[in-house]
């Protein structure tokens, strides 16, 4: 099926992105999953659900659920057991972000079980951090220890974090809880934004390629009108201009153009000529 195309062009670009927030719409983010021929269905409430052919991963796009987690994606070994790893995105993550991780899931799911169901059997073991952290890093992103289980990434602005943890966890409380190995947010810890977690067993190679997006200095397009008030004061807003018309667009327009009148035959207004009609506005 044709990709949606109903993300934003908007009116103005928002830089950092990571505080742009979502774009109000998930069709961008389905689309990579339904392009590979996921199977789609939805309830009553516009909830909607993706599940991959073998049944072994699921998306939840969930704007009528029972919290703030709009995004909820589930690996399983075995389609009638647990969870073997989960990723939550809440409702104001920038939709970019889910699209990212959507994308890299698609190839990895493309590319076979040891691909998107890495790290199976090992909750005991913690995960390499570094192939998620580098992209950051790469983009002066600085690397701050909060305390000795835990440590985390930070933005230039101290706007954005990605928190690893590296003592012990409960499987089940990161399936269901912010007490995940992997939280990555924009603001105050305590009351942020928008955030988005992962457990322990999530694939690297999906989870860098959400580091590689946030960490992208390009601003992304939003209306200006759905910016959020946390916005104000902290990301800058740029008016989205037309691009310049490339020679083609000149050349084109001079072939369109009426040809100019000789000056001799320009009407002139005298006092029995009929007024001029104004502009309606």
């Amino acid at each position: 099926m044709p990709p949606h195309t109903d993300a934003p062009d908007g009116d103005v670009h928002v830089f950092p992105r990571y505080l742009a927030s979502t774009t109000g719409t998930g069709n961008p983010a389905l689309d990579p999953l339904l392009q590979i021929g996921w199977d789609f269905h939805h309830d009553d409430l516009c909830n909607a659900f993706v599940t991959a052919p073998d049944h072994k991963v699921r998306l939840g796009y969930l704007p009528e659920g029972e919290d703030d987690g709009l995004w909820r994606i589930t690996a399983y070994k075995d389609p009638f057991g647990p969870p073997v790893w989960g990723v939550c995105f809440n409702d104001f993550c920038p939709t970019e972000f889910v699209t990212a991780f959507t994308t890299a899931l698609a190839e990895a799911y493309q590319q076979g079980p040891n691909r998107y169901l890495a790290g199976l059997g090992t909750t005991d073991k913690v995960p390499d951090p570094l192939p998620v952290i580098t992209p950051l890093l790469a983009r002066g992103w600085r690397i701050d220890h909060p305390h000795r289980d835990a440590f985390a990434v930070q933005s230039p602005d101290d706007l954005a974090t990605l928190s690893y943890a590296t003592g012990d966890l409960d499987p089940e409380a990161e399936l269901a809880t912010r007490e995940t190995r992997w939280e990555l947010w924009a603001g105050p810890p305590d009351r942020p934004y928008w955030y988005a977690t992962a457990s322990t067993n999530t694939p690297t190679v999906l989870l860098e390629a959400v580091t590689e997006c946030i960490s992208d200095p390009a601003p992304l397009p939003r209306w200006r009108e759905e910016t959020y008030s946390y916005v104000e004061g902290k990301a800058q807003l740029m008016p989205i201009r037309p691009p310049a018309p490339s020679p083609l667009d000149v050349q084109r327009a001079a072939i369109r153009r009426p040809a100019t009148r000789p000056a001799a035959s320009v009407p002139r207004w005298s006092t029995t000529s009929r007024p001029a009609t104004g502009t309606r506005r």
